[in-house]
């Protein structure tokens, strides 16, 4: 070992520091006495009593060497214990899983053949030892708290896909998921296991029982009476589900909950650890004595006082002490069972600065007495074993273990040199270091000591997830708000004690970030930078590959810590430098997206791919942003482009996968016990094509070009991210449009670049998964009151009853106390104000970084599409997930940031350079979704008049060749509220029906807006076109949607009518449901049409109004028909009321024709009513008895005769009297009155016409119109219909030049006039 202190060359062979004639000089350092006492005392025998100095031989250095081999000998049987086979245990010493033969499915199995992930439907594997005699035990860590049966297995038992460990005899398990044992049948037993939890599996094979320990507490006996004897032998067995995952400790670490009585399978280290802790107290020892060569004498102190100052005596003292003492330290066992607990005792004593000092000191130590090698194999096993305690320690009330472990953790990283090699080596490739930040959720509240921190439970009664519970605080009864108050004042202790240990990981990530410690390397941050880059891609790549993935819960936590401590140093950079931005104002520049700086992998840009952009948009960024693009560097990455569509994955990702086509335990590429999905994470080939610019010599002129070239994310230095004097770093290649101040470090904007990506890849997903705990407490609190409500109304006498109630009450009560303290925990560490304003600093961050990459113009196509995402997705959690105890209109600037989104949303969702489907989709649903709620309603109002008018004249663009239902949604909801009949907000027939989700858009009370209809009133009359083009798609779909409806009725009507039993397809309903909501949708948007701008179908003047008039009259129509025709298919199906078509009524379609109809015949001018009647009338289609059906007549009145009282059987408006007014209904009584009355006259009026007469194509009108210059006929209708989409002529295809009035008697008297 070459020692770095003492300048001297050791051997570990011979270990000889002095020669003869150096004897003297070396002893002379001081004293003789006082060295041999020193040494003495140093190296002192901890079995033997001290004895006096006059009887102790002397003890220098050169005999240092002979005593600590005395001192550290084992007796000859503690050092073979354990090298050979042990009665009652058969197998390797080291015991692993057995991945050669021992398995059944497809399983992944870590390099160090103690982890397991299944693969498989499930899974099942086995150790390479197995037991016959004795007291065994080993130990599971949980990485997952899914369905896994763990336990034992005799050789001879034969497992399958669907039969596991305990379905077969001679195999037992324990099953945390389910709560049951198994051997063949099953019954309950122990506790439900979580993830973080620790299985200890004990046999005793001279008792013949086996049992089990959860987290160190005993289970109980599971089974009895074990099969003992000749050739059996139990093996430990798991088996598990797909993607569950486990870790084994056979005896390779200490165990952490060890029992008395039970041996391990695989024998500790025993003599190594006699000497490791032998060597440990001599080290101790230096650290608490002092030499005073003044006075010639020992002086005790305190270790944390404890210097190294270089004196010669105590160098070469721990240098014989680390020259026995580093081969131990790089194995597992001895730094978990040794090296932690020292540190770990070091920190529990005294104030963290000291213990943060004797840390130091001691790494200071490791890196100067040990090689590299060994010193970074300690580290790392440090670390993990770390890593391990942390991540499986059972939550305690003052969550006291966790804090411990994070302590050590921070002060072990505040030691320079260990944290950039940790940074570099281990936290992101060895280990997955966002355990660190994560607070796991107790499953067993009392385990906690919740029942002690929160005694007093409560719950609301009704939530609103958009804002507080919807019943008012001064309707609580006193008893109540006593309640609720204790069970407040019960949260913010546990808060308290959980924000302690958020502060502890907010210290690591500040240590993490620290830029300030580039003396001879490069600084921490940097070094973070590549790693938390390389992090982000494996997670964003891999997400079909759930053993690659960072658990989304521990994304949550990773998330909130990292945006602690980036605007901490943000903030810190603003104090120093004032121009500056705070944090409160950051956002993305926009060249970041596109000078190819930073490295975004594979995800889709909002212009489509990024090799795509730079060819179509090259001329753009050398224009604003003096970027060329190099043309080798730009068929480089076509190449690139055309070798991934025909390599969908790197070969040498392929290989294992081939592997598990073919079945087999796969070792993971990963080193470590640490490699499930809970912990550990894979060592992948990482391909990153992140493009730099070059950094110019001098300044650039606005003329001059940057090339830019690529460069990998690990060859990025500090001075290609923050930039030099002549460099921007990441920000080159500025547009005019942005501030030439720097907003902050350049670091940290990648730093927030890559929290925002963390948001879009798992949190959003996550924080809407943990909303389940607040649904859960809804129900139990609803079924208790319901119980509570019958308890109240049964009779007394009904003792029976009143005991299964009783019952009842007390299970709900009890689910709502656990249920209600694990919700406080919940919103502590997910859904507290503090976790609430990160979300919204993102969503302000995300809008800020969407304006100035808008400002751009083109170059906004290179914006990554998550930034539109998590705008969209984290104001839906703002909205829908912090409530009722926190509510978005509490946070500062609520409505200026809902302003600001909304005018997001209003120009983006039918921005041309936004290209991806999926991506304006998701603008065009967040649209509908807003203008659902008067807040956000009221938002879209408030944005600039210029805004509104270019979103209204987005949405009446025409619906083909684009996604059209949303469209229309958002149209309908404007409406809603001033249609006839249409104030509801859940349908007449669902009301007595329990919503799925009352916070659904679709249910939200009716909020029209007036002004959007104004503005869309002004655009349908500003021009010829725009009207036209507009209503001929509405009615195209509408035409559309119910003949789609219809179709599908009537194959439901024929399956349900068909003797065998059959099944409809729940897809087809909820299709055919679909399609009769669009149909009653756009039947809305046409009554608003119709009620805003009656003259695009009254006023003749104009070209197209007839034709439109026509058609929509022969729609109406065709709907009245098959809707009110007596016992109809339409009739039949609503009554076998199918799940799906819940919401296929009369009452929605019927009132939707109603209105067009009543704002034709009766709103109308008398003109315009003429014209509406005559064309109804006219359309052979027309049915009087389909007008009197609304008002639950069978036939029509005879004229001048009062109206019949309505049939109660049938449908009628008037039964509606909660929907529909006094007045509304008067206007359909005239209405019909007005219709029998044309009716009769037109029929007196009307005479027959010829076959030869009628139009050749609808049958239904007489000829009306002659084409030029062909010459063939048919009416006006069918030809201006076909005119609008195609020129040709119906019979010769010619192309038509004009269409001319035709009469037949007129053409009859000029033909006969000309001869």
């Amino acid at each position: 070992m070459a020692s770095k202190g003492a300048g001297m060359a050791f051997s570990r062979k011979s270990y000889r520091l002095t020669s003869d004639a150096e004897k003297s000089r070396v002893t002379g350092i001081v004293p003789e006495k006082l060295l041999n006492d020193y040494l003495h005392r140093i190296f002192s025998s901890p079995d033997h009593a001290p004895t006096a100095a006059t009887s102790r031989k002397p003890l220098n250095f050169q005999d240092l060497p002979e005593h600590l081999d005395q001192l550290l000998h084992v007796d000859e049987e503690e050092e073979e214990e354990g090298q050979g086979e042990v009665e009652g245990r058969l197998g390797p010493s080291t015991v692993v899983l057995d991945h050669t033969g021992g398995f059944e499915g497809l399983l992944l199995v870590d390099d160090d053949l103690l982890g397991v992930i299944g693969h498989s439907n499930f899974g099942t594997i086995r150790s390479t030892t197995c037991v016959y005699k004795g007291k065994w035990v080993y130990e599971v860590l949980i990485s997952s708290q899914g369905l896994m049966q763990i336990g034992w297995c005799t050789i001879n038992c034969r497992f399958n896909q669907e039969e596991g460990v305990g379905d077969t005899h001679n195999s037992y398990a324990y099953d945390g998921n389910r709560v049951r044992k198994w051997n063949v049948t099953t019954t309950n037993y122990g506790k439900a296991w979580a993830a973080g939890d620790i299985v200890s599996c004990l046999i005793d094979l001279d008792e013949g029982t086996l049992s089990f320990c959860l987290n160190g507490v005993s289970l109980g006996t599971a089974f009895e009476n074990l099969s003992r004897g000749l050739g059996m032998a139990y093996f430990p067995a798991i088996s598990l589900s797909f993607k569950e995952s486990v870790a084994f400790n056979f005896g390779s670490r200490p165990l952490r909950y060890p029992v008395v009585g039970y041996r391990p399978l695989q024998d500790p280290p025993s003599a190594d650890l006699v000497r490791a802790q032998k060597l440990l107290g001599c080290f101790r020892a230096v650290l608490s004595v002092e030499l005073d060569p003044v006075e010639g004498r020992l002086v005790e102190k305190e270790s944390s006082e404890w210097q190294l100052q270089g004196q010669p005596t105590i160098l070469l003292t721990l240098a014989h002490i680390f020259h026995r003492f580093a081969p131990l330290l790089c194995k597992v066992y001895l730094v978990e069972a040794v090296l932690v607990s020292f540190l770990l005792g070091v920190v529990e004593v005294g104030t963290p600065a000291q213990a943060q000092s004797v840390v130091h000191q001691v790494l200071d130590l490791l890196w100067l007495f040990m090689e590299d090698y060994e010193v970074h194999d300690c580290l790392k096993q440090l670390t993990m074993s770390l890593l391990r305690l942390y991540r499986f320690s059972p939550i305690v009330p003052d969550l006291g273990l966790q804090i411990r472990y994070l302590r050590l953790t921070i002060a072990i990283l505040s030691h320079e040199k260990s944290r950039k090699f940790l940074l570099s080596n281990v936290l992101f490739d060895v280990l997955r270091s966002v355990v660190f930040f994560y607070i796991k959720s107790p499953l067993r509240v009392e385990e906690a000591g919740l029942e002690e921190l929160i005694p007093t439970t409560w719950w609301p009664r009704r939530c609103s997830r958009e804002g507080k519970e919807s019943k008012d605080v001064k309707d609580e009864t006193s008893e109540e708000r006593l309640r609720r108050r204790a069970y407040e004042r019960g949260c913010q202790r546990l808060k308290k004690r959980i924000e302690v240990v958020e502060e502890l990981q907010v210290q690591i990530l500040k240590l993490l970030l620290n830029n300030q410690d580039d003396n001879g390397g490069e600084a921490s941050r940097y070094i973070f930078l590549t790693k938390f880059r390389k992090f982000l891609q494996e997670n964003a790549s891999g997400r079909g590959n759930m053993p690659m993935l960072c658990p989304p819960e521990y994304m949550v936590c990773f998330l909130h810590r990292l945006i602690s401590a980036l605007r901490y140093y943000w903030d810190e950079y603003k104090a120093s430098n004032p121009c500056a931005s705070f944090s409160e104002e950051a956002y993305i520049p926009p060249q970041i997206f596109y000078n190819g700086k930073v490295d975004y992998f594979d995800l889709q840009r909002l212009g489509g791919l990024l090799s795509h952009l730079r060819k179509t948009l090259k001329d753009d960024l050398a224009s604003k942003a003096n970027i060329l693009i190099d043309p080798l560097e730009l068929q480089a990455a076509t190449m690139d482009d055309l070798d991934e569509d025909e390599e969908p994955a790197p070969a040498a990702a392929q290989r294992p996968m081939q592997a598990l086509a073919m079945g087999g335990a796969l070792p993971l590429p990963r080193p470590g016990w640490l490699s499930s999905p809970t912990l550990g994470r894979a060592n992948r080939f990482l391909s990153t094509a992140a493009v730099s610019l070059m950094t110019p010599r001098r300044p650039l002129s606005t003329s001059e070009k940057v090339k830019v070239r690529t460069l990998s994310a690990e060859q990025r230095t500090r001075e290609d991210i923050e930039g030099s004097h002549w460099n921007e770093g990441l920000l080159v290649g500025r547009p005019p449009e942005e501030p030439e101040q720097p907003l902050t470090e350049n670091s940290l904007l990648e730093v927030l670049d890559g929290a925002i990506m963390m948001y879009n890849l798992s949190v959003h997903q996550q924080l809407g998964k943990m909303v389940g705990v607040s649904d859960d407490v809804s129900e139990y609190a609803m079924a208790l009151r319901d119980t509570e409500d019958k308890l109240r109304r049964c009779p007394k006498w009904r003792k029976d009853i009143l005991a299964e109630l009783t019952k009842s009450q007390k299970v709900f009560s009890e689910k709502l106390d656990h249920l209600s303290r694990r919700l406080a925990w919940v919103h502590a560490t997910v859904y507290s104000q503090e976790k609430m304003q990160d979300i919204y600093w993102l969503l302000r961050v995300c809008l800020r970084t969407i304006e100035h990459g808008d400002r751009t113009g083109p170059l906004f196509a290179f914006m990554p599409e998550f930034y539109l995402s998590v705008a969209i997705n984290s104001y839906s959690a703002l909205k829908n997930y912090f409530g009722p105890v926190h509510s978005m209109e509490e946070l500062q600037g609520y409505e200026e940031t809902l302003t600001r989104l909304a005018a997001i949303l209003a120009k983006h969702f039918a921005d041309t350079r936004i290209v991806g489907t999926d991506i304006r989709d998701s603008l065009m649903q967040a649209l509908a979704s807003y203008v659902c709620y008067p807040n956000s309603l009221r938002a879209v109002e408030r944005i600039p008049e210029e805004q509104r008018i270019a979103m209204v004249r987005s949405l009446l663009a025409p619906y083909e060749q684009r996604p059209w239902a949303q469209t229309n949604w958002i149209l309908v909801r404007l409406w809603r509220g001033c249609g006839f009949g249409y104030r509801y907000t859940r349908l007449p027939h669902l009301l007595k029906t329990k919503p799925e989700d009352a916070n659904l858009p679709s249910l939200q009370k009716p909020c029209p807006s007036t002004l959007l209809q104004q503005h869309m009133a002004d655009l349908l009359r500003e021009g010829p076109d725009v009207a036209p083009s507009f209503l001929n798609s509405v009615l195209n779909q509408l035409n559309w949607a119910f003949s789609e409806f219809i179709g599908m009725i009537q194959e439901i009507q024929q399956a349900a009518e068909r003797l065998e039993r059959n099944f409809v397809d729940s897809r087809q309903l909820k299709v055919c449901a679909t399609c009769f909501d669009l149909s009653v949708s756009l039947l809305r948007v046409l009554e608003m049409t119709i009620t805003l701008v009656p003259e695009i179908f009254l006023d003749w003047a104009q070209p197209t109004s007839e034709m439109l008039l026509r058609r929509l009259a022969q729609l109406l129509n065709q709907v009245l028909n098959r809707v009110t025709a007596e016992r109809n298919l339409f009739d039949r199906v609503v009554t076998l009321r199918l799940p799906g078509l819940e919401t296929v009524d009369h009452y929605p379609i019927l009132v939707a024709v109603t209105g067009i109809l009543v704002r034709l015949l009766v709103h109308g001018s008398a003109s315009g009513q003429e014209r509406a009647t005559s064309v109804l009338l006219a359309d052979p289609c027309f049915q009087l008895r389909s007008i009197c059906y609304l008002l639950g007549q069978p036939e029509p009145p005879t004229p001048g005769t009062a109206l019949p009282a309505p049939d109660r059987k049938h449908f009628s408006l008037q039964s509606y009297t909660d929907y529909i007014s006094v007045e509304e209904l008067a206007q359909v009584e005239q209405m019909l009155a007005h219709l029998t009355s044309a009716s009769a006259q037109a029929a007196a009026a009307s005479l027959p016409t010829s076959e030869e007469d009628l139009c050749p194509i609808c049958y239904a009108h007489p000829i009306s119109a002659v084409f030029q210059p062909c010459g063939h006929k048919s009416c006006k209708a069918c030809i201006n219909q076909h005119l609008m989409n195609n020129k040709d002529c119906f019979f010769c295809k010619a192309t038509i030049v004009s269409v001319e009035d035709w009469d037949k008697a007129a053409n009859a008297s000029a033909t006969s006039s000309a001869a």
